[in-house]
């Protein structure tokens, strides 16, 4: 058991929860939230993933296998491409997210569960995040954010409690690799999956492979630019997205920053 002052907060806040379903990706946020709740309520947690063509393959095989180690109950749900967000609308995380966590307040309900929690944590207030107006008409939880828990926090209190996430990349779903207006189409999210594997498969673990239709901009961290200064690795890059279904592959000089396509939208709206 941690002792801090924010670790206690958070503890007390899900004891007065009661019992919880959690939406739970596997990622830092999400797992740190769920071994806090085992810690507060015993059995009367449960964590529910979303399954849908805009989720890796990969992240959903890891969320199943921290899970099993937390020990907490676990339901899949599916999630099909709703026809509100087919051409990725501004506000697609706030519709996606609206149906989402409706199939999960539903799951909550029938089986007597008092909460919906989610991991959005203090930090993530600082971005364009639509998503977070559907948490708060749904009336869902966000513990992290409500206890003021930064991400730096999360992680060393993940570190502290043995959570081999602690130092996990950021990620998010596959639709925020497609542009604004872009029909979504299940065979670009398996190109995109199938690039930023390989991506991760040779060291780039922060990664993020944006689609605009045929061509693929690969953004990596901004300390890992470096690597890439050497021709062989980019010609190795080049022909393995290309063996994912892209026809063209480009870097972006800048690097990985969180939700690059919203630099556009912001520069429309001015």
């Amino acid at each position: 058991m941690i002792n801090n002052d924010k670790y206690n907060e958070l503890i007390n806040y899900l004891k007065r929860l009661g019992k919880v379903v959690i939406a739970f990706s596997g990622g830092v946020d999400s797992t740190f939230l769920v071994k806090a709740a085992k810690e507060a309520l015993g059995e009367h947690v449960k964590a529910v993933t979303i399954v849908s063509p805009y989720i890796p393959k990969w992240e959903i095989e890891e969320a199943k296998e921290l899970v099993r180690e937390l020990g907490v109950r676990h339901e899949i749900v599916e999630a099909p491409i709703i026809e509100s967000i087919k051409y990725n609308p501004e506000d697609r995380c706030y519709l996606c997210k609206t149906a989402v966590f409706s199939k999960i307040i539903s799951i909550a309900k029938e089986e007597g569960y008092h909460s919906v929690v989610d991991g959005t944590n203090f930090d993530d207030t600082s971005d364009y995040r639509p998503g977070l107006r559907a948490l708060k008409e749904l009336e869902v939880r966000s513990p992290l954010l409500e206890c003021k828990l930064t991400k730096a926090e999360i992680r060393e209190f993940s570190h502290e409690l043995g959570l081999n996430t602690w130092d996990k990349p950021a990620y998010a779903c596959l639709l925020t690799r497609i542009p604004y207006g872009s029909e979504l189409k299940e065979e670009d999210f398996e190109k995109i999956e199938k690039a930023e594997k390989f991506m991760m498969s040779i060291g780039f673990r922060a990664v993020r492979v944006r689609c605009h239709e045929n061509l693929a901009r690969v953004e990596v961290s901004r300390d890992d630019r470096s690597r890439l200064f050497d021709e062989v690795l980019l010609d190795t890059i080049a022909h393995k997205i290309k063996a994912c279904g892209f026809k063209y592959v480009s870097l972006d000089l800048e690097g990985y920053r969180v939700g690059s396509f919203n630099e556009t939208m912001v520069k429309t709206n001015e």
